[in-house]
């Protein structure tokens, strides 16, 4: 079978022989793929043509509910994948990471549409005031850049590596050249085929170059980005090309690493942390045969518990059971390929040079259900170097596969070296009940690792563990690690936009962002707001209140009522070194009296208080003051419907000024009620 390359709109099939792929528990060739002969000049510019400009049409909010039919849609027949991922090696439990992994992260995405502009501009941050009268101000926006992201993926989870990376460009508006390891490209183009006969993605959205993809770097441009998962050396070789540092072209580097676990001196043997920390270490080494860029390679134990250590990994690693993952009683699966298999050997010879094997042995192992000499299969190995601070090669030298280190330390400052010697990585666990113990460990060693997992047993229940990057925390990590950060929640998504400072009067700041700022003209309407549907309100909009003057039975009142004695309010002899010149209306009574002032109590569309978003009380309200408030409205996102029996509604955002007789705010905030639509089809 020859793999296709997805380009231009179409499926093309690859030129000349192509690179074989073949099944690593088998040894049979499944395919053969190619990307000899590309135009990606010409590619590229069909993205930025074609996907790019459909992304940027839709706003940020139709991009999620985009992702989230695109996760449905793959839910429904996820199944499929997992009969092709057998032949790479994995396991059912592997699998289950790259494809549900994956399809997961997309729904994550989806769901952080919520915290999003129904728009395709993006309010960054707080309003700058740059003048002394407020007609002149500054803001930040961010919107998606003109090009395309070009992701060169790893082979060890062709789905997820493609998913978590397209989840977060396409919900910031940017269209993707996916190029996955030609190692396991057949996988990848399996779940593109899919997406593409779908229909849900727009034309020019998603390409796919399933061969080496030699010189698709070549024409990007400053308004592309990259991001790179694998080796290294690889990720620094592709990120010194010409043409990334003319155009200063975003490149987003996740590479494998050193990562350690710590045990710490309280995690004796017999108590939950020391268990966990072992069951850890076998889950790392085992999961996907090792091929995971956050397994653990170096377990940093006490010296005192070497010993210990060494015999308890060794007692849970005697339970994994090698052989093809469809046999019955198999718990690891075979590596990648058998050039992958040739290279791990190689590797842990050069670890052997400065390290002991105390377990395992890379000549003599049993396989289940498959034939050792066809398959890419390697045993689960410990080693043990006494002379860590001495013998360097575990901190440099990385077996990509079953292998990891046991390196003893004295005292918490030797553990935290130890970790950090790995030059960054993407993640370290610390095994430990003891706080000062994690708050230390913390503090010294955060600056080198992506993440940091405080493994213990009352979260061990719940915990993702050690190797499973989530997609609202960022994976990444410094130096080895290659100082990218992927995902993150909100923060990967302004990875792929262009953060751009605005200047100008509030009124046309107002109209560019469709976000009402302090300042601009107001819109005055006959008609309360709150008697207006969704789609009739404009941002601007103010209603103006009738007006109150604050008595001292107001504050007592509200003190009586809401429990609130604070001094302040009910003691005038308290007041004495103190900013209150007097009795002072309490905060929330000034907020709740504005409530009651600008709410418009007959029923109509707005359906109910959605919630508070900031407050802020700027002036003390003495009795005698007056106050009145300007009802704006700030901003607007539409909802979707969750089901068939649901209303159409949306979001409207309010700025709640209240003023007092000098025209000075007193307190200010943003409040959020649910408006129904007028037009209640769809």
């Amino acid at each position: 079978m020859n793999l296709h390359n997805f380009v231009l709109g179409r499926w093309e099939p690859h030129q000349g022989p192509g690179i074989p792929q073949f099944d690593a528990v088998t040894g049979e060739l499944i395919a053969t793929c190619g990307s000899d002969g590309l135009d990606y000049a010409a590619i590229m510019d069909y993205a930025r043509r074609t996907g790019g400009p459909a992304l940027r049409q839709m706003t940020y909010q139709e991009r999620g509910r985009m992702l989230k039919r695109l996760a449905l849609f793959l839910t429904d027949i996820k199944e499929n994948y997992y009969a092709l991922s057998y032949r790479t090696g994995a396991t059912r439990s592997d699998s289950w990471i790259d494809i549900d992994g994956g399809i997961g992260t997309l729904f994550a995405y989806a769901s952080l549409r919520r915290k999003l502009p129904d728009s395709n501009l993006w309010v960054d941050g707080e309003t700058a005031r740059l003048s002394k009268e407020g007609t002149f101000i500054g803001h930040h926006v961010m919107v998606p850049k003109h090009g395309v992201a070009i992701h060169i993926n790893a082979f060890n989870f062709p789905i997820w590596g493609m998913l978590e990376k397209l989840s977060v460009n396409f919900l910031a508006g940017m269209p993707a050249i996916v190029k996955p390891s030609e190692l396991t490209s057949y996988l990848a183009e399996a779940m593109v085929r899919d997406i593409i006969a779908s229909g849900i993605l727009p034309e020019g959205a998603l390409q796919l170059v399933c061969g080496s993809g030699i010189g698709i770097l070549d024409p990007v441009t400053e308004q592309d980005v990259v991001t790179f998962t694998g080796s290294a050396e690889t990720g620094r070789m592709l990120k010194s090309l010409p043409s990334i540092i003319q155009n200063a072209v975003p490149f987003n580097m996740e590479a494998d690493s050193l990562n350690a676990a710590v045990l710490a001196p309280d995690a004796l043997p017999n108590t939950p942390a020391f268990e966990l920390f072992i069951k850890e270490i076998r889950r790392e080494m085992t999961a996907k045969a090792g091929q995971k860029c956050t397994a653990i390679r170096r377990a940093i134990v006490p010296d005192s518990l070497v010993d210990a250590v060494r015999t308890a990994l060794g007692k849970e690693l005697a339970k994994t059971t090698l052989g093809d993952p469809r046999a019955e009683g198999v718990r690891m699966g075979a590596l990648a390929s058998q050039t992958q298999q040739e290279e791990v050997r190689r590797r842990v010879d050069l670890l052997l040079r400065s390290s002991t094997l105390v377990y395992g042995d890379p000549d003599d192992y049993q396989v289940i259900g498959a034939d050792k000499s066809k398959g890419a299969f390697f045993t689960p190995l410990v080693l043990l170097n006494d002379a860590p601070f001495r013998n360097q090669d575990t901190h440099t030298v990385e077996a990509f596969g079953p292998v990891c280190t046991i390196l003893p330390y004295r005292g918490l400052q030797e553990a935290i070296e130890l970790a950090n010697m790995g030059k960054g990585s993407l993640v370290s666990t610390i095994a430990t009940a003891d706080p000062r113990f994690a708050r230390t460990y913390v503090e010294e060693s955060a600056p080198y690792h992506g993440r940091i997992l405080i493994l213990n047993e009352h979260s061990a229940k719940e915990s993702t563990g050690h190797g499973s990057p989530m997609p609202l925390l960022v994976h990444g990590g410094p130096g080895r690690a290659g100082g990218g950060e992927e995902m993150g929640g909100l923060r990967g998504v302004k990875h792929y936009l262009q953060r751009t400072a605005i200047q100008g009067h509030p009124t046309m700041i107002t109209a560019v962002t469709g976000v009402f700022q302090q300042g601009a003209a107001y819109k005055e309407t006959e008609i309360h707001p709150f008697r207006k549907h969704f789609e009739d309100l404009d941002i601007g909009e103010t209603h103006f209140t009738h007006k109150h003057t604050v008595t001292e039975t107001d504050i007592v009142n509200f003190a009586n009522v809401s429990g609130d004695h604070f001094y302040a309010h009910v003691d005038t002899t308290a007041l004495e070194g103190t900013p209150f010149e007097g009795r002072v209306a309490h905060g929330y009574w000034v907020l709740s009296k504005a409530a009651g002032m600008f709410v418009e109590p007959r029923k109509g569309p707005v359906l109910l208080n959605y919630g508070l978003e900031e407050c802020r009380f700027t002036k003390p309200v003495y009795p005698g003051m007056t106050i009145g408030v300007r009802l704006t409205v700030k901003e607007k996102t539409a909802q979707e419907k969750r089901d068939e029996a649901d209303i159409r509604k949306g979001i409207v955002k309010w700025l709640v000024d209240v003023y007092d007789e000098t025209g000075d705010t007193v307190a200010i905030a943003t409040i959020l009620t649910m408006v129904k639509m007028r037009n209640q089809e769809g």
